[in-house]
């Protein structure tokens, strides 16, 4: 993400990252980010409410933290799409979805209404968007890591020399 041509680097994020295992770690990488609390109970209102908290009068390209095989380049090209069209969403093969892109926060009121983390959120995703007016484009859909099982469909399709890549296989996965 670090390497994406874009104006502005959000972070939402849950937890207490002093107890984060390579917090130091974490903090240095975060050093060009706005880093932000995520707001809300359920996790479609954190969704929601991280739109508004990082929109600052511009689009918001959020991804997931389970897609390691994204690239500098894949973000930029959904972020240039976005310049031009409401929305942009790249669905994930196990029914969810790895990138949400809208133009205004208030698009992203929506995502309140839609379950989230079950096999058919990205289409419902998809639904309420259009149901509400938004123009959406899809972009390409990738495979997210949610369970051990996952890691091998997501590290294959990593550079073999990334981080994602070197410590699944050190791990044994």
């Amino acid at each position: 993400m670090a390497a994406a041509p874009v104006t502005a680097r959000a972070v939402a994020l849950t937890g207490d990252l002093d107890s984060a295992a390579d917090s130091a770690e974490i903090r240095r990488r975060l050093k060009s980010f706005t880093v932000f609390r995520q707001r809300g109970d359920a996790f479609a209102d954190r969704l929601a409410n991280a739109h508004v908290d990082a929109a600052d009068g511009y689009p918001v390209l959020q991804i997931g933290m389970d897609t390691p095989q994204v690239t500098a380049e894949l973000l930029a090209d959904c972020a240039r799409l976005l310049l031009q069209i409401p929305a942009v969403l790249g669905l994930a093969f196990d029914g969810g979805w790895w990138v949400l892109g809208i133009r205004t926060p208030t698009a992203a009121e929506c995502l309140r209404a839609v379950p989230m983390s079950q096999p058919d959120t990205g289409e419902l995703t998809l639904k309420a968007l259009r149901d509400n007016g938004i123009d959406v484009t899809l972009v390409q859909r990738l495979g997210d890591f949610d369970i051990v099982d996952d890691i091998a469909l997501v590290r294959d399709c990593c550079a073999p020399g990334s981080r994602f890549a070197q410590a699944t296989r050190a791990a044994g996965l």
